[in-house]
């Protein structure tokens, strides 16, 4: 508290919360995020699809799904050392461009170890992309409404959630792959005009006392309330890769509405409840939406019909509302640290997560089918609650 307190002081408090939010840097990376998000969620009920139809296995899908987290996980390391000496605006523009390269090769390319090439591109693109506009953010929106601003900035994501897997399955439906990738390429260049119009004052490269204070790959503070979001990822990544298959194989025709429940429960509870995060104990909510998505995961593995995905996609999705940004600001708060080597150390082991969810639950589930499996989830849920209700906070008690 003393830490917020200290770097709220010295900006003065803000007369008007959304005002001093909504900066003209806040709505452009806003933008650039969300576009870059869509292209890459479009993806998610479509690319299983895709490999089973040219021949890829249960194994194969799920690597091909984790490697792009994997590839993204490495690259954080790189941008938050970027960040120290190149513009986030450039970081940005090459983030988008070559993630509209990677779309552009998919046409041409086929799984498996072709796709694998790109997938590792569009991995270490979004990277580039996601880690600059979060160190964008965290310089222009006062520190005492963090939680706020974190909470805002991730309905970027939860509506390119809403729209963009239901819209890749009507692509494919209708159209083709193909024009599926196309229209991700159009999305990515989207996002890299949002980059080009930033200011260069709202995304210039930290000054020379930034760079001084952080000349590192990464921030060993940040990894214990960090790991809480690898396990929390590792559940959402398996989910991601595997609840189309699942879907499909009960009959379901497009396994976007799961996806599309899960946005708009998110879209609701960060509209509705923002605020939340600032003013009630992120401990306290990290605890009760871990234990949310435990509950979510467990009815997820005897669901048969798609009333029960959507009612399913509702609950994790209302999990996963105030998780993100209050883990995010949680562990900027217990580290003590704001810089791109902090945030990109976060973001990767997040990655980590969603590397080998899929890669290891794509092992498993072909000896133990997708019921027991969705139940190892729940699981690893259970794992997480303990760890950080047993570990981060009496570790965090003990520092402070």
């Amino acid at each position: 508290m003393e830490y917020y307190g200290a770097m709220f002081n010295e900006g003065g408090a803000p007369q008007n919360t959304t005002r001093n939010i909504l900066t003209r840097g806040f709505i452009l990376g806003f933008l650039a995020l969300f576009l870059s998000i869509a292209a890459n969620h479009a993806l998610i009920p479509t690319l299983p699809i895709f490999f089973l139809k040219f021949g890829s296995n249960e194994t194969e899908i799920g690597v091909l799904i984790g490697v792009f987290a994997a590839s993204s996980l490495v690259s954080r390391f790189l941008v938050g050392r970027a960040l120290l000496s190149y513009s986030k605006k450039s970081i940005m523009i090459f983030g988008a461009l070559l993630s509209a390269a990677t779309f552009l090769a998919s046409i041409v390319l086929r799984p498996f170890w072709p796709f694998f090439a790109i997938r590792i591109f569009q991995g270490a693109a979004f990277a580039f992309v996601d880690t600059a506009v979060l160190s964008l953010v965290v310089t222009v929106i006062p520190p005492a409404y963090r939680g706020q601003g974190f909470g805002y900035l991730l309905l970027a994501p939860t509506l390119a959630l809403v729209v963009a897997p239901s819209f890749g399955m009507f692509l494919i439906n209708r159209y083709s792959f193909t024009v599926l990738f196309l229209t991700c390429m159009g999305v990515a260049l989207c996002a890299f005009f949002c980059s080009c119009m930033l200011k260069e004052k709202d995304s210039a490269a930290p000054g020379r006392n930034a760079a001084a204070g952080s000349n590192s790959f990464f921030d060993l503070k940040i990894i214990a309330p960090a790991v809480t979001n690898f396990l929390y990822s590792f559940v959402w990544g398996a989910l991601i890769a595997f609840v189309p298959l699942y879907a499909i194989n009960c009959g379901i025709k497009n396994p976007g509405y799961f996806f599309s429940a899960i946005a708009i429960m998110l879209i609701a509870g960060r509209a509705l409840g923002g605020r939340i995060m600032d003013i009630y104990n992120k401990e306290k909510l990290i605890l009760i939406f871990v234990f949310t998505s435990m509950v979510a995961v467990v009815m997820l593995a005897f669901s048969k019909n798609l009333p029960m995905f959507i009612f399913v996609g509702l609950i994790w999705g209302t999990g996963g509302t105030f998780f993100s940004p209050a883990s995010l600001a949680y562990a900027l708060d217990y580290s003590g640290s704001t810089s791109g080597a902090a945030i990109g150390t976060f973001r990767a082991i997040m990655d980590l997560g969603f590397a080998v969810g899929p890669a290891i639950m794509g092992i498993i589930v072909p000896f133990t089918g997708y019921r027991i499996m969705f139940l190892c989830l729940a699981l690893i849920c259970l794992i997480n609650l303990s760890y950080f209700q047993f570990y981060v906070r009496k570790k965090g008690k003990a520092a402070k």
